[in-house]
């Protein structure tokens, strides 16, 4: 799913396959949408981002089918190398801190069983459309999950409790017409509580508050020197995991790759008993979405030094509400500057452009993969009454960090 263009012919026919799958998708999105895009643009730095671009806007051309009314719409071609940061960091949303922590998959998640039983595992299926629950709290942050996990908790106490009164016929007969809802809430409380129980388990266990902290710390502040005696602190700890360290050195290595020291860096994950095959992925990531091979904007490097000290200002002024979600996805910028009307066309070049006005509709498709969290932006930036533009987010895959990395070692990290 991630892309690298040095690693021969069979891997060369593996990427036109998943090229072509990205188009056909695209195209498929656009019929059952029945739009087309009033301008397509793409992420100058992707040659792949580009080649899908392209390849989307001759195809509708010579396709008669792609004539529709609706055109106001921009189709925007991201690559997942631009911003490497967002599927690395620890996550505090439910949907996102599921799929990071236990793998979402197909809606469907695996809940380890620590009681006495003769499964291991037991499957759970998460679907918002099925699910009113989840629905509702899916992009709740964690703290605030427990409150709700409570409530639905006592909702069917309060239900039970009336099921208990059962004296006559008529009550007898009501009972029989609610169970089947009451069996489906039963199920769905104990769901829900197992699974916040176990996020809760892993959080305490991994340390997980701890790295966090540093990883948003890495992603949103400049302190190389402090933040450096912190990730040697965190490698040398035995308490926390070994993923954790990894996703820890990788985003210090994308924050400070022109002075961190690699050697050292290596050396203290070696310390800490990764893997080479682990270790390798330092060199890796910085192929893959270093300076070099990706454009700018990840660390705010888009943003004017008066813009800078603004929001360091602002910040120094009213704190930080969360300091576990400072981090705002590369993505949230670009739409900023797309509903400002200030995506610059050298960056972002158009291979199609019918209008130039603000889109009402904005489908973007991010090759190499999505993650949850950016998900979550564009759900509030949908759900929100000023934003004046709807926002459709697609990608070759839906990320955590441990299917990233999965897919940088197999792109890029074997020799």
């Amino acid at each position: 799913r991630l892309s690298n263009d040095d690693r021969g012919d069979t891997v060369t026919t593996r990427k036109n396959e998943m090229i072509e799958r990205n188009i056909s998708a695209i195209l498929s999105a656009l019929l059952s949408l029945k739009t087309q895009p009033s301008s397509i643009r793409y992420q100058a730095s992707s040659k792949i981002a580009r080649l899908i671009a392209t390849q989307c806007s001759d195809r509708m051309e010579n396709d008669g089918i792609y004539q529709f009314k609706n055109r106001n719409t921009m189709l925007l071609i991201l690559d997942r190398a631009d911003d490497p940061v967002t599927p690395l960091l620890s996550q505090w949303t439910y949907q996102a801190m599921v799929h990071e922590l236990l793998g979402l998959n197909n809606n469907r998640v695996k809940i380890p069983v620590h009681a006495d039983s003769n499964k291991k595992v037991e499957e759970v299926v998460l679907s918002c459309t099925q699910d009113s629950f989840f629905a509702k709290h899916r992009y709740s942050n964690f703290g605030d999950l427990g409150g709700a996990v409570k409530q639905l908790l006592d909702e069917y106490q309060a239900q039970t409790h009336m099921n208990e009164r059962i004296s006559t016929i008529e009550d007898m007969q009501q009972f029989v017409q609610r169970y089947p809802a009451f069996r489906s809430q039963s199920l769905n409380v104990s769901k829900h509580v197992s699974l916040v129980s176990e996020l809760g388990r892993l959080v305490d266990i991994c340390d997980l508050m701890e790295v966090s902290q540093l990883e948003q710390d890495i992603a949103c502040n400049e302190d190389r020197t402090t933040q450096w005696r912190s990730v040697l602190e965190k490698l040398a700890n035995p308490q926390i995991k070994a993923p954790d360290k990894l996703r820890i050195a990788l985003l210090y290595c994308l924050r400070y790759e022109d002075s961190v020291n690699l050697d050292r860096l290596k050396a203290a994950l070696d310390d800490a008993h990764l893997p080479p095959e682990k270790i390798i992925l330092i060199d890796a990531i910085l192929k893959y979405a270093g300076k070099r091979a990706r454009g700018p904007g990840l660390f705010g490097a888009h943003k004017s030094v008066l813009a800078k000290m603004t929001h360091s200002l602002k910040t120094s002024l009213e704190g930080v509400e969360n300091v576990y979600a400072q981090h705002v996805p590369l993505l949230s910028d670009l739409i900023d500057l797309i509903t400002k009307q200030k995506l610059k066309d050298n960056l972002f070049p158009a291979v199609s452009c019918v209008s130039a006005a603000k889109p009402a509709q904005l489908i973007v498709f991010m090759v190499g993969g999505t993650t949850y969290e950016e998900a979550t932006k564009i759900a509030e930036i949908n759900t929100s009454p000023t934003a004046g533009i709807k926002i459709l987010l697609g990608g070759t895959y839906i990320h955590n960090s441990t299917s990233f990395l999965d897919d940088l070692h197999d792109a890029f990290g074997l020799a």
